[in-house]
């Protein structure tokens, strides 16, 4: 199994960044997929969440500003960020949960830096 994240990296306040999470080894189409982001010294906080079906939720401090999609026929899932912050620096990861059985997947991070 393999969730490999990538398109992270340095952007400026008010700046865009798409980050992807390319999975493999599993049945993509029967898990829930997520992004969970840690910001430095601090826990993991649950961003947003794209269900089987393409139904998304976010948590307040993506809501308006994340936008989260999957494509089942690349098993890929992405986070598309405008209008970013300087709190939403964090290493950003990639989850996948199993819609029965609760198996739960985590990729390894990709760190996005917002600064000037």
């Amino acid at each position: 199994v393999q969730l490999v994240e990538s398109g992270g990296g340095l952007v400026q306040p008010g700046g865009s960044l798409r980050l992807s999470c390319a999975t493999s080894g599993f049945t993509f189409r029967s898990y829930v997929m997520a992004w969970v982001r840690q910001a430095p010294g601090k826990g993991r906080e649950w961003i947003a969440t794209v269900s089987r079906s393409g139904t998304t939720n976010y948590a307040d401090s993506g809501k308006g500003r994340f936008t989260i999609s999957r494509d089942g026929a690349k098993s890929t899932v992405y986070l598309q960020m405008t209008s970013v912050k300087s709190e939403d620096t964090a290493v950003y990861y990639c989850y996948a949960r199993h819609v029965i059985y609760d198996t739960e997947y985590w990729g390894k991070g990709t760190l996005v830096t917002v600064s000037s």
